[in-house]
């Protein structure tokens, strides 16, 4: 069977969940090297980990966060096997609704491999899904336009909010461009530097209508 490739989303910033942190940042990933992927509680995101096979290669993405976007890359160390922890009451992510008996939640094992060398955002990819055509800007002519048309069709783009995804390999191919070789940077701060000193209008008329906004 083809290798597949995947996307799966952790909290790099600590949130408290039932008195105990469920942050996991590239940190903490790169420190334990490998980790079972437990706590997921949609049926879509478990079905689609039980299709996972050993091997399968899987971007790493900071979620709910400032900044969210890909910052890692890992591969399936252990396929499908029931989650354990949904029927410890003591764990954040308890179901009163399943038991070790008939497990409803299912989990993988993923094992790190490296950090991305240029993080890869949600920004980034949103920008490139918002071209016009296909044709990549200049400073990411690299991916050339099947990298362009990958991202646009992206799960991430088109339903971001599932936090196990697939990727399909042509989208992983332009990931893995946008993570090796950057470049981009600069343009987006100059970006942001040019809206920084964007001249505000002196106009009252205007500052009675931003006063109603």
């Amino acid at each position: 069977m083809e290798k597949r490739f995947w996307l799966m989303k952790a909290e790099p910033d600590s949130r408290i969940v039932k008195g105990k942190d469920v942050k996991f940042s590239v940190d903490d990933f790169e420190s334990v090297k490998t980790s079972p992927w437990e706590g997921v509680r949609n049926h879509e995101a478990k079905k689609l980990m039980q299709q996972m096979k050993l091997g399968d290669e899987i971007a790493f993405y900071h979620s709910n966060c400032k900044n969210p976007g890909i910052a890692g890359f890992a591969e399936v160390e252990k396929e499908a096997y029931p989650d354990y922890t949904s029927w410890d009451p003591d764990h954040p992510y308890f179901d009163p609704k399943t038991d070790k008996e008939s497990p409803k939640w299912f989990m993988v094992d993923v094992t790190f491999k490296s950090r991305a060398k240029n993080f890869v955002s949600l920004a980034l990819m949103k920008r490139i899904a918002a071209f016009p055509t296909s044709e990549p800007s200049e400073d990411l002519a690299y991916i050339g336009n099947d990298g362009v048309e990958a991202i646009k069709n992206m799960a991430l783009i088109k339903r971001g909010r599932l936090s196990v995804q697939p990727v399909e390999e042509d989208a992983w191919t332009a990931i893995h461009l946008l993570a090796d070789n950057g470049g981009w940077e600069e343009n987006e701060k100059k970006s942001k530097k040019g809206k920084a000193e964007a001249p505000k209008t002196t106009s009252r008329k205007r500052k009675k209508e931003e006063t109603r906004l």
